[in-house]
Formats: structure tokens, sequence, C-alpha cells
């Protein structure tokens, strides 16, 4: 499909113009007007550059082609863009603008860059690739632009009247440029290869100077009076301040369950870009000032300190304590005053290399032989390897600080009520082969999308998803993770482009194994549904009739028609037609001409009516019982008994009514066919009804744990009959609960909202480190004074 021109002049062609109401909305538009237009020419001014770089990128692949047909393959390729370079262009600025058009509308909401899914296993990964890539991208941009963006996305705010602009909905940040760029690559129809190839150069041309544009359009906004004062530093919140609402995830058993759900309840916002960047400036502003300097992650690192080190004699005695490394300066550290050797970066990483051969081969190992890892034994293993090179050697404060965040990373795992105990002792064995990798890539704390912090992630969440603390898993996922943190020991040598691979072969076994999961939810929900639909089908129907027969004596043969099958016939009514239905209207209004038509006729005109309807009422009443397969000589026998009652009521003759304890039977029989109707009924303590109230806003997905350690999952929620379904780690049905029931397991402590379980495990943890530097940094400080 086309895409308009959304830069030209005419008014007809620009959908900004078009909704153009009053002074103010007319002011609206030429603003963002002008911000698509400065971001088009943004684009425009760079394209040719990228083209440029990316055609060389081109050629240079056809020189070094392993063999003709991928020579051929990419001349073909080289050839097409050529061909398209205009469409490509024109895509582009196009997918952008659009985006403003969307913002204006209040519809822009970029969250994620991959929107297509396909069954089959290698589409799959290609586009899982392109997702890491595209993400990638982005979020380095966003992590090196944060003040910039900070600042848009509050003037953007400003000039839409206060609603909330985030990255998701800032038609100029990173995630939009690098989301427009996907979409006009997919018109090209390129296959994965040329594609990582162009976002690499859109990288290098586009996001990674992506400050021009947002600071032009900040000065633009400046100008025309939104927000000129913004001062970043000023208007950022304090560590404490974010954390409150943010990084509070740990569960605390004797909390109040109602407050539980009310965590669960509320949206779990997602922790932008920005706020991600403060918290880890705040951390190693921790670890670089200790309790001497406040924590505040809007204020920079201060310049020129003095270069420290870290002993190698503190590390062989480490107990797991890092506030007590005691750092020295690295010049006149050493006995008699000699400078400290400080081991390279190399040095450490082949230390690490020599223990990670080292390392139990659990390939073969079982559950109960698993043992999760120390963390202290490892840093002291470090330091006995390093010695080997030096005993006078020294560890610079900066790669402790690395050691103290991984230390710190893998101790909350173990401490994860979310993993299973199974699972986190797999994945201590990584601590290792992790740490390597912070030595290797400055950007394995920095970068949200780093494919080692992904991959992490995605084990972790499988843990969760699959793993039982009983030690049993669905689907074999606690082998397949078993098996992933095998290659990563063994194979794990110098190339972090490993930990990509992983990542693309184990998303791709978990994509399998949650679209089966989802598809055996589907299904039980449908099935239930399709039962509980016919719950509230039956207990309006039991209603209905009760309304009509309480308190009206009538024989036993007119209470059982009407409270059995003719109940089952308004049933099925109900749940073809609708309560609306001339059908439905029909259905119900014989209960009401069936009651009077037993009843004794006092003058001609009711019995000249009785007679009128008699036969009428009679033919719909079997045809009603043949709709549903009544059985026929019931059917017929019942029939036949209120033809009699009627030919009695015209005649005056007295008929006998039902017994009181027949009665009884009957209705009581018709309730529990119908099923107990909604809960609310039922008398409840304040404590009880405030948790019901509180379990009606909790989201679908939500995990429950019950006695023994085993998880459930709301799958779906009835909110008129207030039943819960609750499905396994496999996504089977096991059975539904009520809303009372639920309230009162979490009250008697045999259930809880596994809380912050939606959250990706990497964040949690830095979340976690954050507060537990804080914390102990206050300690220091109140200590002192």
């Amino acid at each position: 499909m086309p895409i308009n021109d959304m830069n030209s002049t005419p008014a007809s062609r620009n959908p900004l113009e078009s909704s153009a109401q009053s002074n103010a909305e007319k002011q609206l538009i030429a603003r963002l007007k002008s911000c698509q237009k400065i971001t088009s020419d943004f684009i425009e001014d760079r394209f040719q550059t990228f083209y440029k770089a990316l055609d060389d990128r081109i050629a240079e692949t056809i020189r070094e082609a392993a063999s003709n047909a991928e020579q051929r393959y990419f001349y073909d390729v080289q050839r097409h863009l050529r061909h398209n370079v205009d469409e490509l262009l024109r895509h582009l600025v196009g997918y952008v603008g659009e985006g403003f058009v969307k913002f204006k509308k209040g519809d822009l909401n970029t969250h994620s860059v991959s929107n297509s899914s396909n069954s089959l296993s290698l589409v799959e990964n290609d586009e899982l690739e392109e997702d890491i890539a595209v993400s990638s991208a982005a979020r380095r941009a966003d992590t090196k632009y944060v003040e910039a963006l900070w600042a848009l996305n509050k003037r953007f705010s400003a000039l839409i009247g206060g609603v909330p602009v985030t990255d998701a909905n800032n038609p100029t940040s990173p995630i939009q440029f690098c989301d427009s760029m996907r979409r006009a690559l997919a018109i090209l129809n390129l296959e994965l290869k040329p594609k990582l190839i162009a976002y690499e150069e859109f990288e290098r041309h586009y996001t990674s100077d992506l400050e021009t544009l947002l600071l032009r359009i900040n000065d633009y906004l400046v100008g025309e009076g939104i927000l000129p004062d913004l001062n970043f530093h000023q208007q950022s919140a304090t560590p404490a301040q974010q954390s409150a609402p943010v990084f509070n995830t740990d569960f605390d058993p004797n909390s109040d369950p109602a407050e539980q759900v009310a965590e669960m309840a509320q949206p779990d916002p997602e922790v932008s870009i920005q706020n991600q960047a403060n918290l880890m400036r705040a951390i190693r502003e921790i670890q670089n000032h200790g309790s001497n300097i406040p924590a505040d992650p809007t204020v920079a690192p201060a310049a020129g300190a003095q270069e420290t080190a870290v002993p190698l004699q503190s590390l062989s005695n480490f107990d797991g304590d890092f506030a007590g490394l005691t750092a020295r300066p690295i010049t006149g550290g050493a006995a008699g005053g000699r400078p400290m050797q400080v081991f390279s970066n190399q040095q450490l990483v082949g230390a690490l290399q020599s223990m990670q051969e080292q390392i139990l081969n659990i390939r073969q190992a079982s559950v109960d032989t698993i043992q999760p890892v120390n963390v202290s034994a490892v840093t002291a293993q470090l330091s006995e390897e390093l010695s080997k090179d030096s005993e006078d050697g020294a560890v610079d404060s900066q790669d402790m600080h690395i050691i103290e965040l991984v230390g710190m990373l893998f101790d909350y795992m173990l401490s994860d009520d979310c993993l299973p105990d199974n699972v986190k002792a797999l994945l201590s064995y990584l601590h290792t082969p992790y740490l390597k990798v912070a030595f290797m890539d400055s950007e394995f704390f920095e970068e949200t999308e780093h494919p080692a912090r992904l991959l992490l992630n995605n084990l972790a969440e499988a843990g969760v998803r699959w793993v039982s603390n009983d030690g049993s898993s669905q689907y074999d996922i606690y082998d397949k993770i078993k098996a992933t943190v095998s290659r990563v020991l063994e194979d794990f040598k110098d190339d972090v482009k490993l930990f990509a691979e992983l990542l693309v072969e184990f998303s791709a076994f978990t994509k399998k194994v949650l679209r089966r999961q989802e598809l055996l939810e589907k299904r039980a929900m449908e099935k239930v549904h399709g039962e509980e639909k016919l719950r509230e089908v039956k207990i309006r129907v039991n209603t209905e009739v009760r309304n009509r027969t309480d308190g009206k004596e009538m024989p036993s043969a007119v209470l059982l028609l009407l409270l059995q099958p003719w109940s089952d016939y308004l049933a099925f009514v109900l749940l073809r037609y609708g309560d609306d239905s001339d059908q439905w209207r029909r259905a119900i209004q014989t209960v009401d001409d069936v009651i009077w038509s037993v009843a004794p006729k006092q003058n001609p005109d009711e019995r000249a009516r009785q007679l009128e309807i008699q036969d009428e009422l009679l033919d719909y009443l079997e045809s009603g019982l043949e709709t549903i397969g009544y059985d026929q000589a019931k059917g017929k026998k019942l029939v036949d008994a209120l033809s009699a009652l009627q030919r009695a009521a015209i005649t005056k003759r007295a008929v006998e009514v039902a017994p009181a304890p027949m009665r009884s039977k009957l209705e009581a029989m018709a309730a529990k066919k119908a099923g107990k109707p909604m809960q609310s009924k039922e008398k409840l303590t304040e404590e009880e009804s405030r948790l019901v109230e509180s379990l009606k806003m909790i989201e679908f997905g939500t995990w429950f744990e019950f006695d023994k350690g085993r998880r459930l999952k709301v799958a779906w929620y009835n909110s008129k009959t207030s039943h819960y379904m609750l499905v396994d780690q496999t996504g089977k049905k096991v059975g539904m609960k009520t809303g009372v029931e639920l309230a009162r397991d979490m009250l008697a402590r045999k259930a809880r909202v596994i809380v912050g379980s939606t959250k990706p495990f990497f964040e949690r943890a830095l979340e976690n480190i954050f507060e537990t530097m804080n914390s102990d940094t206050a300690k220091v400080r109140a200590g002192a004074s």
C-alpha cells in the first residue's frame, strides 16, 4: 500500500491538517508539522551517505563470497537495492512521518519491532535475529541520548496537553526510527543477511547520530515557548523516589494478601531506558565513591579520581563481603612502596577460562547431584589462578566493580523466590562465563538487549514457567536449560557471538513450547467459557421460572414441566437467540401461560381465551420438548397431564396441588441442576470481601503458588460468576476456583501470588543490586554520623 507524502503542502494530503478545528488545534498541528519536517529533512540529508555505505558493504560481501552462488545472490541484492533506492527512501520518510499522525491521534504505541509470526522454525529464527539486531540498535541509542530523549518526551507531553509521552509514543524516539526502517526494508523482500547489513549501516549513519535531530526539535520547541527552562538534573527523581514504585518486587510471605493482589493488579510499567540508564549510573557511582558521596543517578562520576586496585591477598581471603575489599592507590601500594602490578584484562579472562575448564561437566549430572555454585568461592579461586602469574599483583578497582556486579547478580539469582531451586543450581554455573563476558564486553551491563543478558532472561523465565520446585518439568525444559548451560561452559572461549546463537536456538525452542501451551490453554478456555456461559444461562432461567412460580400453588406435573424440561428449552433458546429475541420472549411467556391455564376460570371471557390458546400452547410445548430431545414418552405424559388440568380449570374442578415436600424436592433439584448463583450472597468477613474485590482486578496470566510449591495460573476469569479457571504449567486446566475460595486460601497462607514474575530477570536483579548497595551506603553513613 503506497504511503502518502505527509510533508506535502496541500491540506487535503496531510492528515494532520484535516483535523484542525480551532486555533489551539491549528497551532498544535503547525508545530507537529514543523517537527515532522525537521525529522524528514534529517532522514533525507543522511540517506545518500547511508545508501552509499550500504552499497559498499554489499560490494565487499560480493568480493568475499565463499561461493559462486553466494556471489550471484548478492549481485542480485545489489541490483535490487539500486533499482529501489528511491522507493526505500520514500517508505522510510513515510513511515516516520506516519508516526506523527498517529502521535496526534493518540494511536502511536511502538513497544517492539516485530509484529509478524510464522510457524516455520527457520523463519522464526530469522525474525528473532532481525529483532535482536534492530532492538539492540534502538536500545543503544536510547541509552546514549537519554537526556535529550527525556527532555523531548517532556516537551511533547506539554505540547499535547499533559498526556504522558514515552519512547513508545514519541514519534522521534530510536524505536520509531528502527521500526520504520524494518517496515521499509520489508517492502523490498530481502533475506536476513542483507537486512542485517542494512541495519548495521542504518545504526552507523542514523541512530548513532540521532542526538542531532533530538536537539534540533528540542530547540524548536523551546523557541515556541514549550518548557524553555526544563532541566534534566533538577527534574529527575532521586533514586529513592524512583525505586519506590518500580523496584519493589520481592515477596514478603507475611505481607497482606490484598496488597499482593493490588500489586499485581496495577499495570507493570515498562521501565524506560532513561530509568535503566539512571539505575546503572547510580550503581556505578556507588561503586566509584562508596559511602562518601550520595548515590544520585543524575550526577556524572567525578573526573580525575586516583586509580586504585585491590591487592590479590584481599581476594584470596574473600568472604563474600564486597564492601570489605579495600582498594589502595596503584602507586606505592605494594610492599616497600613499589607500584602494584595490576592484572590486565587478558590475564583476568585467561584465569577465568582456566577456571571454566575446571568446572564440573553437568551434562550427565542428575537433578539431585547439581549443587549451586558458591559465588565467594569463585572469587577466591580467581585469586588463586591470578597468583600463578604474580603473587603481589592486584585487580584494578574498575575490574573489581565488574566482579562485584556479576557476583551480586548471581547472589540475587540464588535468592530469587520465583526461580525453582534446581534451576537456580543450574544457572549458577554460568557465573564464571558471565564474568568473562563482562570483562570482554564493556557494554554488557549497559546494553539492555545484550544477547547474553537476553539468554539469561529466557533461561530464568523458562524455569519459572515450566519447572517445578519438586524437580519435575514440562516439555523437557529442564533438560534444554541444562544443555544450554553445558554449551556455554564447554564452547565459550572468546567469542560472545555464541550467546546470540544460543539465544536464537533456545528462543525458537521455547516459542514452540509456548505456542503448544497457548493452544492447550485456548482449547481449555473455550471449553470453560462455554460451560460458564451455560451456567450463567441456567442460573438466569432458574431465576426467571422461580420468580413466576414462587408463592403460587400448582400441581406437581406443572412444577415438574416448568422446572425441568421447559427450563432446559428456555436455556437452549437463550443461548441460541439471546434475551432480546422474539423466540425468548415467546418461550418465557409460555411459562406465564401454563401457570394461568391451570388456574380455575371464573368468567366466560377467561374460559373463551383458555379454549382459544389451549391447542396452540400444547403444540408449542410438544415442539419445544422435541427440540431439546426430551424423552418422547415422558414428554407426552407431561403434556397430557397439563391438558387434563386445563380442562379441570375450565369446569372449575378442584385439583391436587403439589405437597410441600414434593415441591421442595423439585425446586432443590432445579437449583442444583442450574448451579449456585453468584457467590456474593455468601456471608463474608470484611477481610474476605476486601480480598475478593482485589482479586477481580488481577490480570489473566497471574501465577499462584499453592501448598507444596504447586504453581497454577489464572487463564480466565468470569466476572459474572466470579469463577477463576486455573491451568498448570502445560496449559492444561486443573480446576475452577471461586473468588471466595482463592481469597480464603490466601488468607490461610495456602496460596500466594508470585509477585514480580512478569519482569525480566536481569531487570529485577539490577533493581535489587541498586537497592542493596544504596541501603548499605545509607547504613555506613548513619554509622559514621
